[in-house]
C-alpha cells in the first residue's frame, strides 16, 4: 500500500469540497480520510496499491469550479498503513450547525441563479415571438415584392431557431450541473442530519 498525504489550501471549506473528493476517491477505489483543518485548509489522506493511481487522484483533487477553488495541493507520498477500509470524512462537532447554515445559503444562491436564467430565456422567447408577429403583420398589410426579403427573413428565422436550440442545450447542461451540485449538497446535509440524530442533538 502507498499513502498520499495532501494539504489543500484555497477556498475548500464549506463549499462541498470534501464531498467531491470522497466521490473521486470512491470512483478510484482508494481508502482514507478527509478533514477540515483549523487554518482553513483540508487534510487528505488516501491509500492505494499503485502510485500512478494516487498521482491521478492528486491531480483530480485540485478542483476549481464556481464554488471550489483549490489553490495549492501540497502532496507527500509514504508507505501505507492499511488502517483504512473506506474513504470517509472526519467532522468536528462545531461543524455540523455551520454546515447546515452554509448549505442553505448555497442553495439560495443557486435558486437565484436558476431564476435569473429562466427570466433571460423567457425574454429571448418573447423577443423571437415578437419578431415573427411583426413579419406576419407586414405580410398581411399587403407590401409587394417581399420575395427577396422573405428569403432573408427565413434565413434569419432558421439562424434564430438554431440559436434558440443552442441556448436551450446550454441551459439544460447548466441546469443539469446545478441540480447535480444541489443533489450533492443535499446528500451532505442529509448525512449531517443523520449524524446529529445519532448524537441525539436533534
Amino acid at each position: 500500500m502507498i499513502r498520499l498525504t495532501a494539504q489543500v489550501s484555497g477556498r475548500v471549506q464549506r463549499v462541498g469540497y470534501r464531498a467531491k473528493v470522497i466521490a473521486l476517491a470512491n470512483g478510484m477505489g482508494l481508502v482514507g480520510i478527509i478533514q477540515n483543518r483549523p487554518d482553513g485548509s483540508v487534510l487528505v489522506i488516501a491509500e492505494g496499491k499503485k502510485k500512478d493511481e494516487l498521482e491521478r487522484f492528486a491531480s483530480a483533487i485540485a478542483i476549481k469550479n464556481a464554488l471550489i477553488q483549490a489553490g495549492n495541493v501540497d502532496v507527500q507520498y509514504s508507505q501505507g498503513s492499511g488502517q483504512y477500509s473506506t474513504f470517509r470524512k472526519i467532522t468536528g462537532p462545531e461543524e455540523v450547525g455551520e454546515r447546515l447554515d452554509d448549505g442553505v445559503e448555497i442553495l439560495k444562491e443557486m435558486l437565484i441563479d436558476i431564476r435569473s436564467l429562466t427570466v433571460n430565456v423567457n425574454n429571448l422567447t418573447t423577443l423571437t415571438e415578437d419578431g415573427f408577429q411583426n413579419l406576419n403583420t407586414i405580410t398581411k398589410d399587403g407590401f409587394q415584392n417581399l420575395g427577396g426579403k422573405m428569403d432573408q427573413m427565413l434565413d434569419r428565422q432558421e439562424e434564430t431557431i438554431e440559436e434558440i436550440r443552442g441556448l436551450r442545450l446550454d441551459l439544460k447542461s447548466y441546469m443539469d450541473r446545478r441540480f447535480k451540485r444541489i443533489e450533492a449538497d443535499l446528500a451532505e446535509l442529509k448525512e449531517m442530519k443523520t449524524a446529529l440524530k445519532e448524537k441525539g442533538l436533534i
